[in-house]
């Protein structure tokens, strides 16, 4: 609890930057990996050179609307970040929903690269892809989703603990 506490607080106190997440996907891949994500993503595909060449437009392209679509995704974390104490059913609502379309936005954003990488470097290499791809947007996901709070897990915390004070006075 001590850590979802104090990395929310950073993620509050930082501001979050569009550029700079929670921690900045590429930084994470790094860690992860010891690699950027294009050497991870071109050691494993392992294309000819002309499919390379091929993919390398495709790739760029999705890439740049993947970070669109990641700097919305924060906007949205700081939000509820700034939000958070204070949180309404409707800003809830609204938050959930502004996050289910970036979510929605992204499966489009994958899918149509897939369909554009099928047909430059064949069914199985995007295929290969897109499970990368999935792979890795799923690891980023599950760290920034372990460093925000649940709505009102804090204020139970808070709760839990004026709780426990008052039993060991009694």
């Amino acid at each position: 609890m001590k850590k979802i506490l104090f990395i929310f607080t950073l993620v509050v106190s930082a501001g979050l930057s569009a550029q700079n997440s929670v921690k900045d996907d590429l930084t994470l891949i790094q860690d992860i990996y010891g690699k950027s994500k294009k050497q991870v993503v071109t050691e494993y595909l392992q294309l000819s050179e002309p499919q390379a060449t091929a993919f390398q437009e495709i790739y760029d392209a999705y890439e740049v609307g993947r970070k669109e679509l990641g700097q919305k995704k924060v906007l949205i974390i700081e939000d509820y970040a700034k939000n958070y104490q204070s949180l309404t059913d409707e800003k809830a609502a609204e938050l959930t929903e502004a996050n289910l379309k970036n979510g929605q936005e992204f499966d489009k954003l994958l899918a149509k690269t897939f369909s554009k990488a099928k047909k430059a470097i064949g069914g199985k290499n995007a295929a290969k892809f897109v499970q990368l791809e999935q792979y890795l947007q799923t690891t980023i996901r599950g760290e920034l989703q372990n460093s925000i709070p649940f709505i009102d897990e804090l204020e139970k915390t808070k709760t839990a603990k004026a709780t426990a004070a008052t039993l060991q006075k009694g």
